[in-house]
């Protein structure tokens, strides 16, 4: 198992931001941006939010690469929808690279076991 944490920000706006939280509520999201997910390896996925910054968890397989999601991505029409969708309430860090949306955190810490 891998485990990634990303960084995004949403629009500062409480009504955006209320309905992209609809958007994420039980049953709300599309089941084939779900399966493909599944299909690129992600395990378990949790978006937590403080104001408007967001951190994603993911939770992979071995074999998951972002390389490997990026292609099923884009060979998939329903993602695509999905990610112009929430464009609308989303918004790069200040430090993202042109285009990127998700930015990868770096681990600082770790209990020592």
């Amino acid at each position: 198992m891998q485990r990634f944490c990303l960084a995004l920000d949403l629009k500062d706006n409480p009504d955006l931001m209320a309905e992209y939280e609809q958007w994420h509520a039980p049953g709300s999201g599309w089941p084939e941006v779900r399966a493909n997910d599944l299909a690129a390896g992600i395990q378990d996925l949790q978006i937590y939010r403080t104001g408007n910054r967001m951190v994603m968890i993911l939770e992979t397989d071995d074999d998951f690469t972002f390389e490997k999601k990026a292609a099923l991505d884009a060979d998939n029409p329903h993602v695509q929808k999905w990610e112009e969708l929430m464009w609308k309430f989303q918004q790069p860090l200040p430090w993202a690279k042109e285009g990127e949306k998700w930015v990868r955190m770096e681990q600082i810490f770790q209990f020592e076991k």
